[in-house]
């Protein structure tokens, strides 16, 4: 079966960037949605290609004009949102679309587009997680904690989604999520992540 719009969600560090990246490589028919955020970009992003960097102002006026699908405080610190056109867009010309995005954001969509399918990332277990998070090295210590709070909650909250998947094997994570999607097998490498 071939979803419209899928949600993909977990906590920071169970690797929704990688699976994404490799899922649009293999499937370029596949859209994923740009997030704006009013978090400076971290070295080697770049904005209109990993997020759109918008200021206060900005994000604020997208929220007024009713410009945003989802938005969310992330980690207590910074405003991340999904611009509404580009996803209505997408769906409307058929394309499957993906949207990952974090626990928040998923609930708002949840209320927002009721038909959407909601995918949850899950490490295989805690320590895991904990020492992919750690050695994303983008974070300072303090903000490795404040995610890992964070994660506990996104955790506890997996049992809302319609899927589970837990990433243990990045290409059997693939193969899951390209099976539900109802796309073309790809051939992935079947090693961790």
């Amino acid at each position: 079966m071939t979803h419209g719009i899928t949600v993909i969600s977990g906590p920071a560090g169970v690797g929704k960037g990688t699976v994404v990246q490799l899922l649009r490589q293999a499937h370029p028919e596949v859209w994923v949605s740009l997030s704006a955020t009013t978090r400076p970009p971290r070295p080697g992003e770049v904005d209109g290609q990993h997020y759109v960097f918008l200021s206060d102002e900005e994000f604020d006026h997208l929220i007024d004009t009713d410009g945003l699908l989802e938005w969310a405080v992330v980690h207590g610190r910074h405003r991340y949102g999904t611009p509404a056109a580009p996803v209505q867009e997408a769906a409307a010309a058929g394309r499957p679309v993906i949207l990952e995005i974090d626990l928040q954001g998923a609930r708002q969509v949840r209320e927002r587009l009721p038909d959407a399918h909601f995918i949850f990332l899950s490490p295989p277990d805690w320590t895991t997680l904990v020492g992919r998070l750690e050695g994303r090295g983008t974070e300072s210590s303090d903000q490795v904690a404040r995610r890992l709070e964070t994660a506990r909650v996104e955790l506890a909250a997996a049992e809302e989604f319609d899927e589970v998947i837990v990433n243990d094997q990045l290409g059997t994570t693939l193969d899951k999520l390209v099976s539900f999607l109802g796309l073309q097998p790809a051939m992935f490498a079947k090693d961790g992540c």
